[in-house]
């Protein structure tokens, strides 16, 4: 019998679930290995980040493990093909059904552990930093929370590609860790703003934003003109101030965008170009996901508590058995 991890007020209740009896065309059912942790999985379990409309309600937004079965019209995957896929929920259990475009092979050389650990991460990264910024060659990049999985994808992705990004984070082991993986500056948030260590650096064409809150005051402060401020989550609160006449003179743009809520379309697209940019980057370890810590999926509440309390250096997984 398939099990899964549902909610039941403050309780994570690993139990049986209904079986997948059949697979929806253009889908595909994966048998899962491995599944991950993300701020969404604490936002949804917390009762204030629902998932969209005719979404699982499973928490879990990545998985890799081989594929069980496909529906009509899927001719890129077969059974018993390993896999990692890109998930609107539904991952914190032993199987899951998801739209075939955003499921991709597992990259060569890797394992499925590690390739759990890839999917939401490197889609974020991409959409964010080479769709919703735009970002040219050579253009800076200032990313918040930077050894989270997010931010670590971030920093080697976009040095890879000739970004070069200004990390902060909590503390100066973190810090160590973003320097390792190619941020060229840093600055430990323990130590006031960043203002003015930005703005020595020669300012940043993009923020990477997962605060909000009173950020973007000093986000605004170290654009160079044309600057983009894309603002990923509110962290930090819902509510900021903006000073207009900064955005209009420097011709600032402040950009709202999450991946949960897009289309399968939108996501399919996202899939794509990662497939065709990135993975060829994994598959020669010229950048690769970095792992915290693993618990097998039973023990789902002491791992997320560990990312609650900010303790992670890159991603959180969970073993499905």
């Amino acid at each position: 019998m398939p099990k899964a991890i549902r909610v039941k007020g403050q309780s994570l209740i690993w139990e049986d679930c209904e079986p997948v009896t059949e697979v929806p065309e253009n889908h595909v059912a994966i048998d899962i290995a491995w599944t991950a942790v993300n701020r969404a999985d604490l936002m949804q379990r917390a009762g204030v980040y629902p998932p969209p409309p005719g979404a699982s309600d499973i928490l879990g937004l990545e998985v890799s493990g081989t594929v069980a079965s496909v529906g009509k019209g899927v001719t890129s995957f077969s059974p018993g093909d390993e896999v990692c896929a890109l998930l609107t929920g539904g991952g914190y259990a032993t199987q899951v059904v998801v739209p075939a475009v955003q499921v991709l092979p597992v990259p060569k050389g890797y394992g499925l552990r590690e390739a759990a650990a890839i999917p939401e991460v490197f889609a974020t990264a991409w959409l964010n930093l080479y769709h919703e910024a735009q970002l040219k060659p050579g253009e800076k990049v200032l990313v918040h929370a930077a050894a989270s999985g997010l931010g670590t994808a971030v920093i080697q992705l976009a040095t890879a590609l000739g970004n070069p990004v200004f990390a902060t984070a909590g503390d100066d082991d973190k810090l160590e860790i973003c320097k390792r993986l190619g941020a060229s500056g840093s600055w430990t948030r323990s130590k006031g703003s960043f203002v003015e260590a930005v703005t020595g650096w020669g300012g940043v064409d993009m923020v990477l934003d997962p605060v909000g809150g009173s950020y973007i005051a000093d986000d605004q402060k170290v654009l160079n003109v044309d600057g983009r401020i894309v603002l990923i989550g509110i962290l930090g609160g819902r509510m900021a101030e903006v000073d207009l006449g900064i955005m209009l003179v420097k011709r600032q743009r402040l950009i709202g965008s999450t991946l949960r809520s897009r289309t399968v379309a939108d996501k399919g697209a996202v899939m794509t170009a990662l497939f065709k940019h990135v993975w060829p980057l994994l598959s020669a370890r010229q950048i690769e996901p970095v792992i915290d810590q693993s618990w097998p999926i039973e023990e789902a509440d002491a791992a997320m508590a560990h990312v609650a309390d900010n303790k992670n250096i890159g991603k959180v997984l969970l073993q499905i058995p």
